[in-house]
Formats: structure tokens, C-alpha cells, sequence
């Protein structure tokens, strides 16, 4: 048996349907009926009785509940031990992560881990949308996620709120904008370079400028986040980029400025609930570390 359908089995057992238990795990209802078909017909026997209103246990689904519960908390018990002896000797940590989170602040942070932990190896999956990242969390495909925005975040996954960005308008060489800050009515003035809808670095642009009540005439759009500053500094429109990307840009020939008021993007690291490998909850335990000496400290010790 695999720990994936008796995990799914205590679920459903636990729930009294597969509709409520397929909710609390966050998986497709047509994904546990399979598990649950696979394990019974492993099994050579039904585990439920489906009825109109939910399931209820066969006797052979009374006679697996303990001893599913058992290999269960074994299970747990292994992974504690195991982690207390191999330590950070070797492992790898898996993180999912919007672009510009990935520039800032998870390539620093993950500096810091490997000057700590060099053996590990780290791999870092960047789907743009917000809910990729969460969905590729809960599915067991990364164990670290990291958003830009902590309204992705739900009470079903551990998370922390990382330190604020500050976002500076970054634009064409050429322009003059006359002001050393820039007001979202400046801003709706201007022509923009960004990413599609629904990606993190568009909904920046569009909740700034659409303060006006307007929407930002968006003159370049593209997935690849790599050809925002060269399209700006080419001349085709402006963008917003957290301060450690504009001052990037900034020595490259852009223009960078400053906002009134200020846009701040708060961003969140988290993930499923429950053991973590030690990889992982070392790193957590890093980030904790990191936010609470405050922003200008990620030496790592």
C-alpha cells in the first residue's frame, strides 16, 4: 500500500465523504476515487459503502483503520528519526516561487542557506501565477512556495509574511520626468511594459495606476519577465520593479523614480502543514531568523 492512499483512506474515514474529504486534502474528487479504487482492488475488497448521502465504512474498512493509523504515525515517527540523524548532510529543497520573489528576496536567502548547508541541493520552479504556486504546495511538488501577495495565503498551509519591497517606476533612458517622485496620476499618463494579466508584476502596475480609475494602456505585454527592462530601455513604455531590479535596470541606462505614496509588496513563504524535511525546515527556520533581525541582515550567520 502506498502512505498516499492511506493518508486519502483515514481521509475520507475521517470525513464521511469523499466530496468533504477530497476538500480538506485539496485534491480533485476523481483523483481519491482512483487512489481508493487502487487500494481496494490491492486490497482484493471494498473499504466503503457508498451511499446516498456519503460512505461508511465495510468490515474490511474497520479492520484497516487502525492499523492505517498505525503505519501513519510510524510513518512520522521515521521521518523525525531520520532527521535527527542524517541532519543537512546532503538533501535537497525544493521551492516554488514568483519571479520577483525569486530575485528578491529568495536568491539572498537561498545564499544564505547554501553558505550553511553547501551539500544541499536546491531547486527553484517558477510558475507566475499565484495560485500555480499555492496548487504545486499542496500537491506535495515543491515543499517551500513563495507569493507576492499574502492574499494567496489560506489557513490550511503553514506561512510566514516576509519584509516589505518597495517598488520604484523604471523608465526609458530618453525620459524626463520632471519630478522626483511620481504620483499614480503621473503614472496614468504613461505607456507600459508588462507581463500578462493575472501575474504578479501586472497587478503591481495595475493596482497603482488604476487608483486614477483608469486602466494602464500597456503598450508591450510578455510572459518573459527577462525582456521587461530591455523593452523599456529600448524605449516602449515604462514598468514598476522592486528596488533591488530597478537599481539593476538603473545601471543599465534606465531611469528609475521614485512613487508617492510609496507601493510596498509584502510577499509569503509557506507550506503544508506537518513534518517538513529537514532541508526545508531549516530553511524556514533561516527566514524566521532573517525577518525577525529585520531587512539589511542575510549573512546567515
Amino acid at each position: 500500500m502506498e502512505r498516499r492512499e492511506l493518508e486519502y483512506f483515514l481521509t475520507i474515514a475521517d470525513q464521511g465523504s469523499f466530496t468533504a474529504a477530497a476538500q480538506t486534502l485539496r485534491v480533485a474528487q476523481p483523483s481519491l476515487s482512483h487512489a481508493i479504487a487502487s487500494l481496494e482492488n490491492r486490497l482484493g475488497g471494498r473499504v466503503f459503502h457508498r451511499l446516498a448521502q456519503g460512505v461508511s465504512l465495510t468490515p474490511a474498512g474497520e479492520a484497516l483503520l487502525e492499523p492505517a493509523r498505525q503505519v501513519m504515525r510510524d510513518f512520522s515517527t521515521a521521518t523525525d528519526s531520520v532527521r535527527k540523524v542524517l541532519g543537512l548532510a546532503g538533501g535537497r529543497l525544493d521551492i516554488v516561487a514568483q519571479t520577483t520573489l525569486a530575485v528578491d528576496p529568495l536568491a539572498d536567502l537561498v545564499g544564505s542557506f547554501l553558505r550553511m548547508h553547501p551539500k544541499v541541493a536546491v531547486r527553484i520552479t517558477d510558475p507566475e501565477l499565484g495560485s500555480d504556486v499555492t496548487a504545486a504546495v499542496r500537491a506535495g511538488e515543491c515543499e517551500l512556495g513563495m507569493v507576492d501577495s499574502t492574499e494567496e495565503t489560506v489557513d490550511d498551509l503553514g506561512s510566514m509574511v516576509l519584509p516589505g519591497r518597495e517598488f520604484l517606476a523604471v523608465l526609458p533612458a530618453s525620459a524626463d520626468p520632471g519630478r522626483s517622485a511620481l504620483s499614480p496620476a503621473d503614472l496614468a499618463a504613461l505607456d507600459w511594459v508588462s507581463t500578462p494579466k493575472g501575474t504578479a508584476p501586472r497587478e503591481v502596475i495595475e493596482n497603482t495606476v488604476g487608483t486614477q480609475g483608469s486602466s494602464p494602456h500597456v503598450a508591450v505585454e510578455t510572459a518573459h519577465q527577462a525582456m521587461i527592462v530591455p523593452s523599456v530601455l529600448a524605449g516602449a513604455g515604462a514598468t514598476l520593479l522592486p528596488a533591488s531590479m530597478a537599481r539593476e535596470a538603473a545601471e543599465r541606462g534606465a531611469v528609475t523614480v521614485s512613487l508617492r505614496p510609496r507601493v510596498i509588496r509584502r510577499g509569503v513563504l509557506f507550506w503544508r502543514r506537518g513534518p517538513l524535511s529537514p532541508s526545508a525546515a531549516e530553511f524556514v527556520s533561516l527566514v524566521e531568523e532573517l525577518v525577525r533581525r529585520g531587512p539589511g541582515d542575510r549573512s546567515g550567520g
